[in-house]
């Protein structure tokens, strides 16, 4: 009999995301690539959802930006808890993507499995060690190492790489930034870099309207539509051959990133990422290898003057590291394990 998982998104932004969304984007890589390797997956979403795997949900219409904050929204708490109530009849493990889920793990005779996709904050933190049950996943090392839970392992993202092309013969002289308009993004950062290094910078994003101040007071007085240019937020087809006619992906982070999905889509690219230090920034990125780690704008500028590293070996350093199969493969052992199943036995056609 295969292994069957409830993967429970949260019911805010559509599975897979057409625009922003980190952790839709990682549900969907994660379902396609767990039913690929004989997984019984289902996932608990909105109707807008388009995934190609069997979908639930009670939400028909996506929700974003959502008022207030998500991991304690009402909304969400009634689609985890109906969605659990829904996967405990029929799954040998739930996989929870927010925190609100985690209160009907009381109630839950499967195993749960929660990942932490947020920042390390304190109040939730203390929230989760309330339920010492679940089994734990963070997204970096640098991540697990701020959390002391009993039951907790690291796995990181992984990606499609066969729709992300390299364009390796077709960079042009241009930098990118691509994420949230948002000081902690370091936005304003990478405008100083481009700055600096006498190299365009396209800014493409979704500017929240929680940071609107800051992109009308710091970001777009810089924007001139020619030397800074702002192209707005990019559907999946635009983000690739955006990130990958690009001479370098910037991401100036001013925080402590749990992963950063967007420098593995960077590097998928064969399009490197010059970086600040930040969380798990110095795990994604392979410093001379797959792109550039400095402490200073200052010092990114000049990585971006020099760069030579070659769009080929981004890419492999990417497909070895990084992929979604070996994303679903460490899931897996963790599903397997909890469901006392023994993997690549009882979970049919998983390739060795």
């Amino acid at each position: 009999m295969s292994l069957r998982v409830a993967l429970v998104a949260p019911p805010f932004i559509p599975v897979p995301p057409q625009k922003y969304g980190g952790t839709e984007l990682f549900i969907a890589e994660l379902a396609l690539e767990l039913q690929k390797q004989g997984v019984e997956v289902t996932v608990y979403t909105n109707g807008e959802s388009t995934l190609d795997v069997p979908l639930r949900w009670i939400y028909d219409k996506a929700e974003w930006p959502v008022p207030g904050d998500v991991e304690t929204s009402l909304k969400g708490l009634n689609h985890s808890s109906w969605a659990a109530k829904d996967a405990l009849a029929e799954s040998d493990v739930i996989h929870l993507n927010s925190s609100p889920g985690l209160v009907v793990s009381r109630f839950s005779d499967i195993p749960v499995v929660y990942t932490i996709h947020h920042a390390y904050e304190q109040g939730l933190t203390e929230f989760y060690q309330s339920f010492p049950e679940v089994s734990y996943v963070t997204i970096s090392h640098f991540q697990k190492q701020e959390l002391a839970m009993p039951h907790i392992r690291a796995i990181h993202h992984g990606i499609d790489l066969s729709r992300y092309r390299s364009y390796g013969s077709s960079k042009r002289e241009y930098l990118t930034f691509l994420g949230r308009i948002a000081p902690v993004k370091g936005t304003h950062l990478a405008v100083e870099i481009a700055k600096e290094s006498g190299i365009p910078l396209k800014i493409a994003g979704e500017i929240q309207p929680v940071y609107m101040d800051y992109w009308e007071k710091v970001v777009k007085p810089q924007v001139d539509g020619r030397f800074i240019e702002y192209v707005g937020e990019v559907g999946m087809a635009d983000k690739a051959e955006l990130l990958g006619n690009s001479r370098a992906m910037l991401f100036p982070v001013q925080w402590n990133e749990p992963f950063g999905l967007v420098m593995i889509e960077s590097m998928a690219c064969g399009t490197p990422v010059l970086a600040l230090p930040g969380g798990s920034v110095e795990e994604v990125v392979l410093d001379g290898v797959s792109g550039s780690v400095r402490k200073t704008p200052a010092e990114l500028a000049a990585c971006a003057r020099e760069l030579s590293i070659d769009p080929k070996i981004v890419r492999a350093y990417v497909e070895k590291c990084f992929s979604s199969r070996r994303m679903a493969r460490d899931y897996i052992a963790l599903y397997s394990e909890l469901a006392g199943r023994t993997e690549g036995t009882e979970v049919q056609g998983l390739v060795a």
